[in-house]
């Protein structure tokens, strides 16, 4: 192999196809395989990053302008990055915003995430589109030295998402109480002191701000691992049950969730599930789930609730989906996505239970799908009466 020079790439992107993407390479050296997915959202780049739900997955950014707001302690959805990596079209900048504390490529490397810029993003977006979420090998060496067959053997040897628990690698250790509520100017993070409904969540990959938006409609909110069961959950006396988002096939980690979830389904207590929740709630319904060509992944995707007619701009991040088709006599469908008509709700025909695949608590619109919060508040105190 001939000798690198100061100007050779020191970050290289294999896909299994054998395609070869080179850039410059910044945040921490080493190397990764995961799934490679693509995000459309212009902001939020550090909470995509620390969201649990993107567990083995690497993530292009279509938007170029990553990186030059920089990072801060507040942002972080979990508490440290979980996606595998990162690619971007251009090198990250300094960071120009008050609530900057850090650099984008000096978090990535204090955290050990691998990141490459200089990509055409518009290239491998389109080849993620044409030919589904493909598997990649990521490497950011800072000689610029790369055994290029090895690195396309490892992506080739990637196992994929399929078939895959990963709730149970991004899952708290143990319960927890979450008293925290949203953001808010100019106080910021305050706490809920007049809790009025007791809420158990079930965190396969939680985000803080699911849990500060439960707070704020009112909830005491304990956190339990994924794992738990029903007499785990029913033990607490919930007035409602919380089935949060996390990575992974849904059918794999339905191995345990989906008999917990049965089990607190022969209760009449209200539940309300977010993501990978959703999927949980519809495999324990009788529905079934499918992997996604190439998922949905971004900050502005169009979903319509069907009885009202109305529009939300939403944030979505999923590689699978639920069936619609796969639904039983009594599971209503409640959103559609505008994309693709792919299923984004449900609901029970006759108990207070639901749940939604897109976030409302990151609020795109920026408040278009809060309503869901205070639905699920709102069903606790109906049954309490």
């Amino acid at each position: 192999m001939a000798p690198m020079t100061p100007s050779r790439p020191t970050a290289c992107l294999a896909l299994a196809d054998g395609s070869l993407f080179y850039g410059h390479g910044f945040g921490a050296a080493g190397q990764v395989t995961a799934e490679l997915c693509f995000n459309t959202a212009m902001t939020g780049y550090q909470e995509i990053m620390t969201d649990p739900s993107y567990a083995g997955q690497v993530v292009t950014f279509t938007f170029p302008h990553i990186g030059n707001v920089g990072v801060n302690p507040d942002d972080d959805e979990t508490a440290d990055p979980v996606a595998e990596g990162m690619v971007v079209k251009w090198d990250p900048t300094e960071p120009s915003n008050w609530r900057a504390a850090e650099r984008l490529a000096d978090w990535l490397e204090r955290r050990g995430r691998v990141a490459i810029g200089g990509i055409d993003t518009r290239r491998l977006t389109r080849a993620i589109r044409q030919q589904g979420a493909p598997h990649v090998a990521l490497a950011h060496n800072p000689d610029g030295q790369f055994d290029v067959e090895a690195l396309v053997a490892s992506a080739r040897g990637f196992v994929g998402l399929e078939g895959l628990d990963l709730a149970k690698d991004v899952t708290c250790a143990q319960s927890y109480r979450w008293d925290e509520m949203r953001w808010a100017w100019p106080e910021g993070y305050t706490r809920q002191a007049d809790p009025k409904y007791k809420v158990v969540a079930v965190d396969y990959g939680a985000k803080r701000n699911i849990l500060r938006c439960l707070a704020s409609a009112g909830c005491n909110v304990t956190v339990l691992p994924a794992t738990a069961t029903a007499e785990d959950v029913l033990g607490h006396n919930p007035d409602g049950v919380f089935l949060s988002n996390g990575p992974g096939d849904p059918a794999a980690t339905g191995e345990y969730a989906v008999p917990m979830i049965q089990g607190v389904l022969e209760k009449d207590i209200p539940i309300f599930g977010i993501c990978l929740g959703h999927q949980m709630l519809a495999l324990a319904l009788g529905g079934e789930t499918v992997k996604m060509n190439h998922g949905h992944h971004g900050a502005n995707h169009p979903v319509k609730e069907i009885e009202t007619g109305k529009v939300e701009i939403t944030s979505m991040n999923h590689g699978f989906a639920v069936d619609s088709q796969s639904l039983p006599q009594g599971v209503l469908e409640t959103h559609v996505s505008l994309f693709d008509g792919s299923n984004c709700g449900i609901r029970l025909a006759d108990k207070p239970v639901f749940s939604v695949q897109h976030h409302p608590e990151a609020s795109p619109g920026p408040q278009d799908s809060f309503y869901l919060f205070e639905r699920f508040a709102a069903s606790m105190a109906d049954a309490a009466k």
